[in-house]
Order: C-alpha cells, then sequence, then structure tokens
C-alpha cells in the first residue's frame, strides 16, 4: 500500500462509542468494561474500532511512557514517531506531553486513524501538532530514513526523517491474547511481525519498544548496539504489571 500524509478523516460505520455492554461484541465486552483506564474522557465521544481495543496503551501507562520517553531521549531528540498509532492512546500522550517540536502517527487502517484524529481532537490535542500518515509504517520509515533500495522520491517532504534528531515508540500487535499463556514470552512468535522485522526497521534510529510483560530479556538484551545497553522499564498499574518498554539506542553501524 501506499504512504500518503492526510488530513482529517471521517469517521466510518467501523469507528463506534459504545454506550451499554449490550451493544459490545463479546470478545471485547472485557476491555470495555476497563474504559475509563484507557481513555478517562471516554464518554467524551472516545471512538475505537472493534479491533483497537486489544492495543490500546492505558491511558496511566501511556502517559508515564511519555514522560519517561522524554526525559530519556537527548535534547537532540527532537521528533517523535508513532509506528503503530492504533485509536491514538500513546500519540495523545505524546502530544500533551509537550516534548516534542514535530510528531508524526502511523496507521494503515483508515477507519482506526479516523478515530486516532477524533480521540485527539477529544483530548485538546491541537490539529496542527500531529502529523497523520496512513499507510504502512515499515513502507514510510524505510522511505522516510532513506534506506529503500527504491528511493523516497514520491514521499512527501514533511515526512522525511533526520536520524540524528528522530526517536521511534513502536507498539506493534502482539498476535492476540496467548501471549497470557507463557510464562517467558518468545518474541519471535509475535504476529504479524516478529521482533527480528520490528528491529531492523527502527535500528537506524533510537527507538523504544512496547512489549508484552513477560518478554523474553534475552532477546531484548541483544538488541543493544556493540558498547550500548538496553534499559527495560515495566508499567504497572493498579499493582498489576501491563506491560514492557524497552529503550534502544540507535545502531551505529547501520549503512546507507
Amino acid at each position: 500500500m501506499g504512504v500518503k500524509k492526510v488530513g482529517q478523516l471521517p469517521l466510518t460505520s467501523e469507528c463506534h462509542h459504545y454506550y451499554t455492554r449490550d451493544e459490545v461484541p463479546w470478545d471485547i465486552q472485557k476491555y470495555w468494561h476497563q474504559r475509563y483506564s484507557i481513555f478517562s474522557c471516554y464518554d467524551d465521544d472516545i471512538y475505537l474500532t472493534d479491533d483497537a481495543w486489544f492495543g490500546v496503551t492505558p491511558e496511566p501507562v501511556a502517559t508515564r511512557i511519555a514522560q519517561d520517553l522524554g526525559a530519556l531521549s537527548a535534547p537532540t531528540k527532537t521528533t517523535l514517531v508513532d509506528l503503530f498509532a492504533g485509536a491514538g492512546g500513546n500519540v495523545i500522550a505524546f502530544a500533551l506531553s509537550g516534548r516534542w517540536e514535530r510528531i508524526i502517527a502511523v496507521e494503515r487502517d483508515a477507519p482506526t486513524l479516523a478515530c486516532a484524529q477524533h480521540n485527539a481532537a477529544a483530548h485538546g490535542v491541537p490539529a496542527d501538532s500531529v502529523v497523520w500518515v496512513l499507510g504502512d509504517c515499515f513502507d514510510y520509515l524505510a522511505q522516510a530514513l532513506g534506506t529503500d533500495a527504491d528511493g523516497d522520491g514520491d514521499l512527501d517532504p514533511d515526512l522525511r526523517l533526520d536520524r540524528a534528531s528522530t526517536t521511534v515508540f513502536a507498539s506493534p500487535p502482539w498476535g492476540g491474547v496467548d501471549y497470557r499463556l507463557q510464562d517467558v514470552f518468545d518474541l519471535a512468535t509475535m504476529q504479524p511481525y516478529d521482533m527480528e522485522t520490528i528491529y531492523r526497521a527502527c535500528r537506524p534510529v533510537e527507538h523504544a519498544l512496547y512489549l508484552p510483560r513477560t518478554s523474553d530479556l534475552r532477546q531484548i538484551a541483544k538488541l543493544a548496539p556493540p558498547g550500548g545497553k538496553v534499559e527495560v522499564v515495566q508499567y504497572c498499574m493498579e499493582g498489576a504489571s501491563k506491560a514492557m518498554v524497552a529503550y534502544v539506542p540507535e545502531s551505529r553501524e547501520v549503512e546507507g
């Protein structure tokens, strides 16, 4: 699919604001019951597609991650790319933090991106503070960083990235809820993108990876560049771990 910068997309029939449990499909009712943890202002016209419920970062966790990523990144890092924007939970927290001069949010599903834009507006995020990109995140990143062998001639100049000033946040799909059945989650089994695919795309720049709380730390340690280290933080809410984030420096060995 192509990669393009988009304006405000319309909400579609796939975008929902559920008022009562009876409206909610059975497989996402659990998440709907947690709606105020996911979006504290859910009642203020928040919309999600049904698939987006599975991947939204709870608001307190998203807020803390935004604080931590802003603090861990050097002041020279002024552009933040949210590779898997989803319904907007993380990108809203990044925008409200005021830390970044430029935020780029990438999502491949148009109805989900419409929800993210709508939800950002509901949180008071100024319309011009986020650049919204519809398309495959890996295609975008390769073109924006100039690592795409086919070049980036068709890419909007506003979407190009300078490696020295860019940080990437990636909250990929984990492949459903089966990760909970593993005491130690094998990151090579994530679907539809395994850890190697995500790391190869992100490694030219500093990046943070939002991963299952039981992810294999030995696999994460291998992401450290020569002479560098990976910082791993567990994020908890109401006494329970929700996820971990691995903060990974850029690799100086990447060519291109």
